[in-house]
């Protein structure tokens, strides 16, 4: 997911596989196969839920543009919810894989428009530029973007930003580490002093930031003792860095990984080495059946169901829309058999009152950043071409991360207390 603010923002320089371009054989098969599934359900939903809504739906084409494909976790959540919402609702669709961000996705977007998508998506921060270029050629078509943020000051009625309140899932993977340290410090195996995370992240964004802070106070919510370490691969995906740089936490005795990276490179290396892993994107049990935790991930069906079905009616897409546990868009995977006992009714007792609005996981009483409470905190939410901070963002006494007014897109850049990076290049 994924892709984000902070001073060290720089244009990514992706390493992708053979283009799925126009006209290409992954490209006709996609098309080929969305058409079938689409004529399938297409045909149950006129039986079931009447001509008209079929006549509506079956005026959607859609076409979707994803930065790798299925061998990466973050591309298959998205694919598989692509494909899942365009069968549910009977929708004709394309799905262009390996689209850089560059030009390329420009090339693509159009060229979707042209084969007569009506709804085009983009899942990849770096999309964002070019998929508004072409919302700018094409203002009969919709295009949505994923991690995006300029969609509310570009002001397009054809643009939009989606994203899910993903920290709270964040939160409650990091509710399963702390309970699986605590049960390594029961049984001896670990002191407190010893109980150290490891994480591998992409890229110092905010996306990534976001990501490992909520992981570590959902650790910390359980494990008073926890602290942890993060390293940066300079890659979405790169599975040789992603090993390395998970060899590298285990090393420094980190007792525990997690990432926000694409590949299996840091779960096989937790494995390998015996040590308990939370994965992202969907369940790493099958390669990990020792060691996998439990994984985190964002729903994108109930989003697509939504987007598209906007399309259909005629409907205004919201500009910046954010997903939550409530909606479905925020899941965890089913636990891993390495999980302490308790784990389950850890997590569903703290995903009840992140619901019920009983916790929140950036309350600013739970971390303190250089010794001292974060009272204030200018956020850049209008994303101008600076990135300059521009509103204050603590309310009601936590970091209002995607909240309502706010953009979708995170926007939580700050380091707290008890994290520590091993090097900040990327």
């Amino acid at each position: 997911m994924k892709k984000r603010i902070i001073s060290l923002l720089a244009v990514m320089a992706l390493t992708v596989g053979t283009l799925a371009g126009c006209g290409s054989s992954a490209d006709k098969t996609a098309e080929k196969s969305g058409t079938e599934a689409a004529g399938e359900s297409e045909a149950a939903g006129e039986a079931s839920e009447g001509e008209d809504e079929a006549a509506e739906v079956s005026s959607v084409k859609a076409g979707f543009i994803f930065l790798h494909d299925e061998n990466s976790t973050y591309d298959l959540n998205f694919l598989n919810g692509a494909k899942e919402a365009c069968e549910k609702m009977g929708i004709e669709y394309v799905l262009k894989t390996n689209i850089p961000e560059g030009q390329e996705c420009y090339e693509a977007a159009c060229e979707l428009a042209d084969a007569g998508c009506n709804f085009i998506f983009a899942d990849s921060f770096g999309h964002e530029d070019y998929m508004i270029e072409a919302a700018k050629e094409y203002p009969e078509v919709q295009f949505c973007h994923a991690t995006g943020t300029k969609a509310h000051t570009e002001n397009l009625d054809n643009f939009h930003n989606a994203f899910a309140s993903i920290y709270d899932g964040r939160y409650l993977a990091g509710i399963a580490a702390g309970m699986k340290l605590n049960e390594m410090i029961e049984n001896g195996d670990i002191t407190e002093d010893q109980a150290k995370m490891g994480y591998v992240g992409a890229f110092t964004y905010a996306e990534v930031i976001s990501g490992y802070t909520s992981f570590f106070l959902g650790a910390r919510s359980v494990c008073p003792s926890v602290t942890m370490e993060v390293t940066f691969t300079g890659s979405w995906y790169d599975e040789t860095a992603e090993k390395e740089g998970a060899n590298k936490l285990i090393q420094n005795g980190c007792v525990l990984i997690s990432q926000h990276a694409d590949s299996m490179g840091a779960p096989t290396a937790c494995e390998t080495a015996g040590v308990p892993n939370v994965s992202y994107n969907g369940s790493t049990i099958s390669a990990c059946p020792n060691t996998f935790l439990v994984s985190s991930r964002i729903n994108w069906a109930p989003y697509f169901e939504y987007a598209m079905g906007c399309v259909a009616d005629g409907t205004a897409i919201a500009t910046d829309w954010c997903g939550t546990l409530e909606t479905g868009s925020v899941e965890l995977t089913e636990l891993g058999t390495a999980v302490a006992e308790g784990t389950k009714e850890a997590i569903e007792a703290a995903k009840a009152d992140l619901i019920a609005g009983n916790i929140h996981v950036f309350d600013i009483s739970t971390f303190t950043v250089e010794g001292a409470a974060l009272e204030s905190y200018e956020a850049d939410v209008d994303t101008d071409a600076d990135y300059t901070p521009d509103h204050d963002v603590i309310v009601d006494g936590y970091f209002n991360e995607s909240g309502e007014g706010f953009r979708s897109a995170p926007y939580f850049n700050v380091q707290i207390d008890g994290i520590s990076l091993l090097d900040t290049a990327f």
